[in-house]
């Protein structure tokens, strides 16, 4: 909270962030190359592949007092960002960050510690932006984390001893609602398919105060240029697939004409009008849903 976005970025960023490039395994360290957590694919023999969208490591400063004076320690952290279109994919979306959390955990064993170092586990991180979440759900962000409880008796371990994952889920809304959160507003602009790449870079001049050097600027319209390109796929489909249903009900209503007028059977009416053999089966299905 203290630091600087610059600050953060140019000290505490650790590594260049993985994307899709290094993969991580650690059942097979003598066949494959081991990176040291910043892999985005984490393998095992037993549990199949994971693929992170960006892994990378960082440092949080923390002050502390040794023989009287402060100073500096570097504590380490593992960070997971994921984009989620989908909210509810099928499975609740919280299972699956605690699940990459925890493998984000088994993954460095070999790598951060070996043997019983279990001291060295650094904390990690499973940080999702949903870009389409549910309207209860717009506008927020919310955590999920170990804890300790006591049920008999008043014991006090040092947090830093259990608290090794968290998971975020930060949920998007509509970037022209007010918002009282900085990084909503923030995300909610730049994942924005409705605002241009102009008008990104001028609310993030404005209202962030964040510099538009030549490089951010080309990254600003790289995600202008890849979110208008996944809504023009998207209408494109939608095109494609009710020009496909039109033909579909059309020949499907011919054929039943043919059948009723002319007395014939399915598959006469379907040789007359050259069905293909391959596509008779929805069309017998078709007419079924008709009677």
């Amino acid at each position: 909270m203290d630091c600087e976005i610059n600050e953060i970025a140019e000290k505490y960023i650790e590594e260049k962030p993985q994307i899709g490039e290094i993969p991580v395994a650690p059942d097979e360290r003598k066949s494959a190359p081991v990176i040291q957590g910043t892999g985005v694919e984490d393998t095992t023999i037993t549990e199949g592949t994971v693929t992170f969208d960006i892994r990378f490591t960082a440092a949080v400063p923390s002050d502390y007092k040794s023989s009287g004076s402060p100073d500096r320690e570097k504590i380490g952290l593992i960070l997971n960002v994921e984009a989620q279109n989908q909210f509810y994919p099928g499975y609740p979306l919280v299972k699956r960050g605690v699940y990459y959390c925890c493998r984000m955990i088994s993954s460095q064993y070999g790598t951060v510690f070996t043997g019983s170092h279990y001291e060295k586990i650094k904390k990690v991180y499973s940080i999702w932006i949903c870009t389409t979440p549910p309207k209860n759900r717009e506008h927020t962000i919310t955590s999920y984390a170990l804890a300790e409880n006591n049920f008999v008796g008043q014991v006090k371990e040092e947090q830093k001893n259990y608290d090794l994952l968290s998971v975020f889920m930060i949920c998007l809304g509509n970037p022209e609602a007010e918002i009282g959160c900085g990084i909503l507003k923030l995300l909610s602009v730049l994942f924005s398919s409705e605002f241009k790449a102009e008008e990104k870079k001028k609310v993030l001049e404005e209202e962030f105060h964040i510099q538009m050097s030549q490089a951010f600027e080309e990254e600003v319209s790289n995600m202008c240029n890849l979110s208008e390109g996944v809504e023009q796929k998207g209408i494109q489909i939608g095109l494609q697939k009710g020009i496909q249903t039109g033909i579909q009900q059309a020949l499907t209503e011919s054929i039943k004409n043919l059948m009723d007028t002319m007395n014939m059977t399915a598959k006469e009416a379907m040789d007359a009008l050259k069905i293909k053999e391959e596509d008779r089966s929805q069309y017998t299905e078709l007419l079924k849903i008709q009677k």
